[in-house]
């Protein structure tokens, strides 16, 4: 008869440690799920694993910051070489020898252009 009652304790042990793994939305919402022996002993890995999210989480938002820098500064560059393209197109059309004799004549200057060809002095 006591083999009956401690068969008895340990079936309702049994079945109160079955209830208590056992996984329902209440578990899992109320947090009890992190209690459970599974988690306990994987407390190591799943710190690792959020760190590992976190990390990966950090990259990427750093790596589209930097994207976003890269295509501005390219943005920028190319309006630079265009107005370089610009200046210097005016500035060879001022330095062109007819326009600046243009504006040698308009201001009555007494500068010509030479007739003789340049030479080398040695």
């Amino acid at each position: 008869m006591e083999e009956k009652q401690v068969n008895e304790k340990t079936e309702k042990a049994e079945k109160a440690t079955k209830a208590k793994n056992r996984t329902s939305l209440k578990n899992i919402i109320g947090g009890d799920i992190l209690a459970t022996d599974f988690f306990r002993r994987q407390t190591k890995l799943l710190v690792l694993i959020m760190v590992l999210i976190l990390f990966y989480i950090h990259n990427r938002y750093a790596c589209q910051q930097q994207m976003i820098e890269i295509d501005k500064l390219k943005k920028e560059l190319i309006d630079i070489k265009y107005d370089a393209l610009t200046r210097s197109s005016e500035l060879m059309e001022r330095s062109r020898q007819s326009r600046i004799e243009e504006y040698i004549a308009t201001k009555e200057s007494d500068l010509q252009t030479s007739t003789n060809p340049p030479y080398l002095i040695k």
